[in-house]
C-alpha cells in the first residue's frame, strides 16, 4: 500500500475550531460570584497587573434595577483593598442609594455610555503606566501581535482630550469617539474598556494594557508589522469566546488571591449576575 500523502491527513480548521469549543464547554467550568463579588475580584485583578494611579480609575457595572442606575466602587478604597461591601448603588445623580459611601465624580460619563450602549453591562477605566505613555504620544493601537487581536477593529482613539469627566459633556465626546467598539485610548488621559460582562471588560482592561507595553517596546526594533486583517479577526473573534473570557478572569483571579489574600466576603449582596 502506498503511503498516504501528510497533505490527505489535513483537517479543516473548522474542526479543530467546532470541538475546541465544545470541548471548552463541557470543561471550563467557571466560578459563581455575585455582581459585587466580580467588581471587587475585577478591581483585585487590574491592580495586580497594572501599577497603582492613586483613585483616579473607575469600574462600573449596570444594576437591575434602572438603565440609570449602576454599581460601582466607593471613592477613596484603592483597589486592590477592594471587598463587596465596598460596592455602592448610584442614580443618574451620583446620589447613592445602596451602601455607604459616594462615588468617584468622574464616573458621571459612564452613564453615556450606558445610554448609548444598551449592550455594555460593566465599563472600566484606568490610567495604566503603559497606556498612559501610549496616550501621552496621541496614539491609538496598531494590531502587530497576537495578543494585541482583541483590538483588531474593536479600539478606537479620542484624539483631543475634553478634561476632566465629571460634567456631561465629556460623556457625550467619550461616548460618541467609543461608537461600536468595546475599548477605547483616551489621548493625554488613558483608556475605557466596555464589556457585556463585569469579566470581558476586565480581561479588555488587562490585554490592553499589554497591548500598549507591546507596541512601546517593539517600536525600538523599527516599524511594526500589522497582522493581516483575516488573520487579525479570527484570533479577536478565538480570543474574545466568553469561556476564554470567563476561565482567564477565574485564572487572574486566583492569582491576585495569592498576592492580596482572600476578600472579605461577608453579608452577600443578593444582586443576581450580570448575564
Amino acid at each position: 500500500m502506498a503511503p498516504t500523502s501528510v497533505d490527505e491527513d489535513l483537517r479543516p480548521k473548522d474542526y479543530f475550531d467546532q470541538r475546541a469549543a465544545s470541548d471548552m464547554e463541557r470543561n471550563l467550568i467557571t466560578k459563581q460570584r455575585t455582581l459585587n463579588e466580580r467588581l471587587a475580584c475585577a478591581t483585585r485583578v487590574i491592580a495586580h497587573f497594572q501599577e497603582d494611579a492613586g483613585l483616579a480609575g473607575q469600574i462600573t457595572a449596570r444594576s437591575s434595577r434602572s438603565q440609570d442606575v449602576y454599581w460601582t466602587l466607593r471613592f477613596g478604597v484603592g483597589w486592590e483593598e477592594a471587598n463587596p461591601k465596598d460596592f455602592i448603588e448610584v442614580d443618574k445623580d451620583l446620589n447613592t442609594i445602596t451602601g455607604t459611601g459616594m462615588a468617584n465624580p468622574a464616573t458621571r460619563f459612564h452613564l453615556w455610555v450606558y445610554a448609548a450602549r444598551p449592550d455594555v453591562q460593566s465599563i472600566v477605566h484606568v490610567h495604566s503606566p503603559w497606556i498612559q505613555a501610549l496616550a501621552a504620544a496621541g496614539e491609538g493601537i496598531v494590531v502587530s501581535q497576537m495578543d494585541m487581536t482583541p483590538f483588531y477593529n474593536d479600539c478606537t482613539i479620542l484624539k483631543e482630550w475634553p478634561g476632566v469627566p465629571i460634567a456631561d459633556q465629556e460623556g457625550v465626546i467619550i461616548s460618541g469617539a467609543l461608537g461600536t467598539n468595546r475599548s477605547i485610548v483616551l489621548a493625554n488621559h488613558g483608556m475605557l474598556t466596555a464589556g457585556t460582562t463585569v469579566e470581558e471588560a476586565t480581561y479588555l482592561c488587562v490585554y490592553l494594557e499589554r497591548a500598549a507595553r507591546i507596541q512601546l517596546r517593539a517600536r525600538v526594533y523599527g516599524p511594526l508589522k500589522p497582522v493581516p486583517g483575516a488573520l487579525a479577526q479570527e484570533a479577536h473573534d478565538y480570543l474574545m469566546q466568553e469561556r476564554i473570557v470567563a476561565a482567564t478572569f477565574d485564572y487572574w483571579v486566583r492569582k491576585t488571591e495569592r498576592a492580596f489574600g482572600p476578600m472579605q466576603v461577608g453579608k452577600k449582596n443578593e444582586e443576581l449576575n450580570v448575564v
